[in-house]
């Protein structure tokens, strides 16, 4: 009896990225579709590195965090709407705002294991055509009526509808256990943590500095595609600052002592998506494309954001990266210090903030800010959910390489549900 050998590991590289610009929801991509969108930056990204050959690209995997039925298959048929070959594989995967670093983990691995050469992993994300669910008083009136055996009792079923039932189920940003929203959430763990409004002002004019700084030099020139008039992220305010952001009123947090939270420090609703190129060492050589960065570790974390240490800030909803870094790092035997960069998701600048404060309780090196969200994050990009993580992989990489030195870097997402999702990326 023969058994298999388990397969060696290899390394994964990270070739590219393409996104299309965010905008801000109920703007210009307002009518634009996940698949519309993810198709773009699809299209993009085979454009850039000539993937329409059949078979060059091992599979395709992405998803949305705010999905119609329609888009039960939603990978798969981007790659039938898009340039890539139609047999090329696709699946669709969700974790809340952790979706797209997911997306490349779960690619990763199969190119790691030696299942597949290469893979297109992120996803992408409308605020703007959130879909509207029958209510649920309607649905059930219509599924009687389908169970009817007779026209009559057909006809007695729909009597039932009343006025009431024709209002649609509008997705809430909100927790189903709690009922709270990201940001009243974030607003309880930033005053757990002691964190200023001052101190949220001054990361949040940070992040649209650097990211205006970012586009003037070029970093985005092979990572961005232009798509429905934009060529940068709508959001970007170059001219912010912090006694601009200071003069704006809170927004979450108001039953709270002296709130702190802000439109200009949280991250607007937003459109958009973003895909990153992953690939074994073999296939880059193959096509002479140098790699920007290789994959070495990842891990996800969960807190019990309903009935765990939440008063303190330990568990609060955003809390998890507090838990996977810490984790990560042990398992790789590495520190702070190791990372020449380091990308929080800023999801909201308090949440950030708490984030780093909680690695120090953990015993982590404190995080040198000239390290942090070098070129810009999520609050001055705007936040597609699902297209995060995979805008924050091509970034890092492309950084990194950048600097045409070896280097590490670190990458934090928090993510709805009180979830967490972390990786490092390294160039030797």
């Amino acid at each position: 009896m023969s058994t298999l050998k388990p397969a060696a590991v290899r390394r994964v590289a990270v070739i590219g990225g393409s996104r299309i610009p965010f905008a801000r929801s109920d703007g210009p991509y307002a009518t634009a579709s996940n698949q519309e969108m993810l198709g773009a930056a699809l299209d993009g990204l085979v454009e850039r590195y000539g993937l329409h050959a059949p078979g060059v690209v091992g599979e395709f995997v992405a998803g949305a965090v705010l999905k119609h039925s329609r888009d039960f298959n939603l990978a798969r048929e981007t790659v039938l709407g898009s340039r890539l070959d139609a047999r090329t594989p696709a699946y669709d995967i969700q974790q809340a705002c952790g979706t797209g670093l997911q997306a490349v983990v779960a690619a990763a691995n199969k190119i790691a294991l030696g299942q597949t050469e290469s893979a297109v992993a992120g996803g992408a994300d409308t605020a703007s055509d959130a879909p509207l669910g029958v209510n649920d008083g309607l649905r059930k009136v219509l599924l009687e009526a389908r169970r009817a055996k007779s026209p009559g009792a057909r006809l007695r079923a729909l009597a039932k509808v009343r006025p009431g039932h024709l209002v649609p189920d509008i997705p809430r940003n909100a927790e189903p256990r709690t009922g709270l929203s990201m940001g009243e959430h974030a607003a309880v763990t930033a005053r757990a943590w002691g964190v200023t409004r001052e101190a949220q002002d001054e990361l949040a004019a940070a992040s649209h500095q650097r990211l205006a700084a970012a586009y003037e030099r070029g970093l985005f020139q092979d990572l961005v595609v232009p798509f429905r008039g934009l060529a940068r992220d709508q959001n970007l305010r170059p001219g912010s600052s912090t006694e601009k952001l200071a003069a704006l009123k809170p927004v979450f947090g108001l039953d709270l002592p002296e709130p702190t939270m802000t439109a200009g420090n949280s991250t607007p609703l937003t459109d958009g998506a973003a895909l990153v190129l992953l690939a074994s060492e073999e296939w880059a050589a193959e096509r002479c494309l140098e790699p920007l960065a290789y994959l070495s570790a990842y891990e996800t974390a969960a807190v019990d954001f309903v009935h765990g240490d939440v008063a303190d800030g330990e568990d609060g909803l955003l809390m998890a990266p507090a838990y996977a870094v810490p984790r990560m790092l042990e398992r790789a035997g590495l520190g702070m210090a190791d990372f020449d960069l380091i990308e929080v998701h800023e999801a909201f600048a308090s949440q950030v903030l708490a984030t780093l404060a909680a690695w120090e309780k953990r015993g982590l090196a404190p995080v040198d800010r000239s390290r942090l969200n070098v070129a810009g994050s999520s609050l001055a990009t705007g936040h597609p959910f699902a297209a995060t993580g995979a805008r924050i992989v091509a970034t890092l990489a492309k950084l990194l390489a950048e600097r045409d030195a070896p280097g590490r870097g670190l990458i934090s997402v928090c993510a709805a549900g009180g979830q967490g999702v972390t990786a490092v990326l390294e160039r030797p």
